[in-house]
């Protein structure tokens, strides 16, 4: 069985394909002193809850955290005897190479999001993934990641706001009731909720205009579907996407008998 290992600068996730489709999705928080010892007790502690064997002889990982990487490595080779394939190393061999500029390097994150975009819906893409940072991928064709947008993620722009700004306290993100708050928490409430539709919107427009050929809009992450309450930003939201996406680019490799 296939380990997919996503892990970003909040949250990592390991989710288990048997072949035919993924048995389970867990999820931790993400933190360079974890040990690949401490890794295993989890891990195995959660699948033996759920009643799923530990029969991995494969893993494959994307990482926004470097640091990270190492751990995971080991558990890799300590527990389940296997090498695993890193998303943006040069031993891991992606359906289409990124066309950017030279020197460029890409986020492991947004080539796997790319690969499983392409391999679900076709070329021609923008891809929106709410993460720590909001990212927009643009998909061509062929498959290729052609370039994007980076802008601060919705949470980040409200802790900024609540540490930066004394008077101002820490909420969480929400559709408000209208447009015009009449208190500090449903003015910020509102200021981030719609000033994202504006920058998903804008940002959007733009990169159709700039790309000039029709484009589908596919959103990922934890925030996408309280962004789609009652405007049609996306065509689709995907909430595996990214997973999807590191089981596409495993089975490329073993395709193509890279171990």
């Amino acid at each position: 069985m296939l380990l997919a290992i996503d892990c970003g600068n909040t949250n990592t996730v390991f989710s288990i394909w048997n072949g035919e489709r993924f048995l389970c999705t867990l999820r931790t928080s993400t933190e360079h002193q974890r040990t690949a010892d401490q890794y295993y007790v989890w891990l195995s502690t959660l699948l033996a809850h759920h009643r799923i064997p530990m029969d991995i002889d494969a893993v494959i990982i994307s990482s926004t955290v470097p640091r990270v990487v190492f751990n995971l490595r080991v558990l890799s080779d300590r527990y389940f005897n296997c090498r695993p394939l890193v998303v943006g190393k040069p031993e891991c061999l992606l359906p289409q190479v990124p066309r950017v500029d030279e020197g460029t390097q890409v986020g492991p994150d947004r080539l796997v999001n790319t690969a499983g975009a392409f391999d679900r819906y076709g070329g021609d893409l923008i891809v929106i993934d709410f993460g720590t940072a909001t990212t927009f991928d643009v998909v061509a064709q062929d498959g290729a990641y052609v370039g994007g947008v980076i802008s601060p993620g919705v949470n980040l722009s409200l802790q900024a706001l609540h540490e930066m700004a004394a008077a101002l306290p820490h909420v969480d993100v929400t559709r408000p009731q209208k447009v015009i708050g009449t208190n500090t928490v449903a003015c910020m409430q509102s200021g981030v909720f719609w000033g994202y539709i504006g920058l998903v919107r804008e940002v959007c427009d733009r990169i159709r205009g700039e790309y000039d050929r029709d484009m589908r809009i596919i959103s990922t992450g934890g925030l996408a579907p309280l962004f789609a309450q009652g405007d049609t930003l996306y065509d689709h939201f995907d909430e595996f996407l990214t997973i999807h996406g590191l089981r596409v680019i495993h089975d490329h490799n073993k395709a193509l008998g890279n171990p």
